[in-house]
């Protein structure tokens, strides 16, 4: 088993930024793939970003293009996403996920990601 506990999630003003961060431990090995989903009240969890084992390959939707960076730390066994130029539209729990298996492309369906972190609410005032 894997866990996964994010941290940094808070209130911000529109405009400002947030840094989350994931630590996974437990059965972790070399060659996996982490990443970042959200889901506001109401709507189906989505997918945000994710990078590759080496971070060479890093992916996001279009929503956060730009404006959001997914980074990781191996030796920490850590992802991070860095949130900048939030607005109230990005206001929503935020998921760390774990792929045991890096595969090519974002794997932006939650049934191709293997562990989930209990999330971390982030809120965008207006």
């Amino acid at each position: 088993q894997v866990q996964l506990v994010e941290s940094g999630g808070g209130l911000v003003q529109a405009g400002g930024s947030l840094r989350l961060s994931c630590a996974a431990s437990g059965r972790t090995f070399s060659g996996n793939r982490m990443g970042w989903f959200r889901q506001a009240p109401g709507t189906e969890r989505q997918f945000v970003a994710s990078i590759s084992w080496s971070g060479g390959s890093r992916y996001y939707a279009d929503s956060v293009k730009g404006r959001f960076t997914i980074s990781r730390d191996i030796t920490k066994n850590t992802v991070y996403l860095q949130m900048n130029s939030l607005s109230p539209e990005d206001t929503a729990t935020y998921y760390c996920t774990y792929g045991e298996i890096d595969r090519l492309g974002p794997a932006q369906n939650s049934y191709e990601w293997d562990y989930w972190g209990q999330g971390t609410q982030v809120t965008v005032s207006s």
